[in-house]
């Protein structure tokens, strides 16, 4: 079963263009759909999600019209969200029992046993009893995979995920959708490179509600080799450097600015050959688009 995103666009009422004929084919698997704030991911993941409408295009999820069969898509679909509520009060079993019987397990004795195995999928089977007001970051959102999983889903939306998680929840996080990624359709909606180069072996950018890459991303870094070059420089070059280069991005190392561009030859004095990862291409990526005027 693959996801197929045929020319999907939607325009809001205060005229912002989130999507603008966005086209896309996803297989199962991990699959990241990497891009800046603002660029359209959470519209596109809402309207997969059956939360809203687009004005225009189609999606189908194996042979479900997804826009049309709106039931039928919500019976196979997991989703996370960037943020989702949850009675405080209550703990983690008792919230993942009521939302499981949303979910139409009616069987006492099958929920049961599905909320304890989920729970215990997550590693928060010892938490069960816990109120969730008292669950970390980290723990939040391995229990909205638990509940993103419920009914065995072939389809699984998670919206920015590791935003605020510390290194160690962060890596038991990608451990959780990697095993899950094994089994169904994954999509991972995120502004971190490093969560799609971790994760995923395949992925799309998405910049202003258009696709820019779709693709592998071993195939996209390979596609900048020879044509990223860095320099160390002064704090109070990079102005000047930015107006004579394509800088595609700027980090402090050792107290000073390191740049890279963009360059299919050597930019001049003083810059090195550098490896391009996926970075390099998400920048020089909407570089470029900016330049075209997307």
């Amino acid at each position: 079963m693959e996801l197929r995103v045929e020319a999907l666009s939607k325009t809001y009422e205060n005229g912002v263009k989130a999507l603008d004929n966005v086209t896309l084919t996803i297989p199962p698997g991990m699959y990241g759909l990497l891009g800046p704030n603002g660029a359209g991911k959470s519209t596109l993941m809402r309207i997969l999600a059956t939360l809203l409408e687009p004005d225009s295009g189609q999606a189908f999820l194996g042979e479900i019209d997804m826009l049309r069969q709106k039931i039928e898509v919500r019976r196979v679909l997991g989703y996370l969200p960037q943020e989702f509520g949850v009675y405080p009060r209550i703990s983690a079993q008792q919230m993942l029992d009521h939302l499981a019987v949303l979910k139409g397990i009616n069987n006492r004795a099958e929920r049961k046993e599905t909320v304890e195995a989920l729970l215990e999928f997550v590693n928060l089977y010892a938490y069960r009893n816990k109120r969730l007001t008292g669950f970390s970051g980290g723990m939040r959102q391995r229990f909205g995979i638990a509940q993103a999983l419920l009914g065995q889903p072939q389809l699984l939306i998670v919206d920015e995920p590791t935003a605020g998680l510390d290194p160690g929840e962060r890596n038991r996080f990608y451990n959780l959708l990697s095993e899950i990624g094994e089994q169904v359709i994954v999509i991972l909606s995120t502004h971190i490179v490093q969560d799609v180069m971790q994760l995923c072996a395949n992925m799309s950018i998405i910049h202003q509600g258009r696709v820019l890459y779709a693709g592998a991303p071993a195939d996209a870094i390979a596609e900048l080799a020879g044509r990223i070059w860095s320099k160390s420089i002064q704090k109070s070059e990079v102005g000047d450097y930015e107006a004579a280069y394509h800088v595609i991005s700027s980090k402090l190392t050792a107290g000073r600015p390191l740049i890279h561009v963009y360059s299919e030859d050597s930019p001049g004095e003083g810059f090195e050959p550098t490896p391009p990862d996926l970075e390099d291409v998400f920048f020089s990526r909407i570089l470029q688009a900016k330049a075209a005027g997307v």
